[in-house]
């Protein structure tokens, strides 16, 4: 693993209660350009994907109330929820990363937004933020 295979911040992902009123400010006051919006049923939330330059906004907005992320909402309100690193192999950066003893949401990558193989490490071991790594 080397600095060299995380080209960059891919996203902050910001948690919404409703897509449509997060688009009212990203989109419609910063006139960021909306790519896509999104279910990503295997993760119970429906994203939508920003432009900003060489990185993205990603809004969270719960499918489910009783998710991670409507949970997240409940406690918490809307707000950060987690930022993303691109790199080139998630499957190659878990073994190593569990390997170093770092705590693991996911042990194996699964299908995050736009089909892109995903992974997050548990903010335990990254001093209280959650982390998402995302391949390219």
């Amino acid at each position: 693993m080397i600095n060299a295979d995380i080209p960059g911040l891919d996203h902050i992902a910001i948690a919404v209660n409703s897509i449509q009123e997060g688009l009212n400010f990203y989109q419609n006051a910063l006139g960021l350009n909306l790519i896509v919006i999104e279910d990503v049923s295997d993760q119970g939330v429906k994203v939508a994907k920003l432009e900003l330059n060489n990185t993205h906004i990603e809004l969270l907005e719960p499918l489910d109330p009783n998710n991670s992320i409507g949970r997240f909402l409940a406690k918490h309100g809307p707000g950060l929820h987690h930022i993303c690193l691109s790199v080139g192999n998630v499957k190659q950066w878990l073994f190593e990363l569990d390997a170093k003893n770092v705590c693991l949401i996911n042990k194996d990558p699964v299908t995050g937004s736009q089909n892109k193989q995903v992974a997050f490490i548990h903010p335990k071991s990254t001093n209280g933020v959650l982390l998402e790594l995302s391949q390219l």
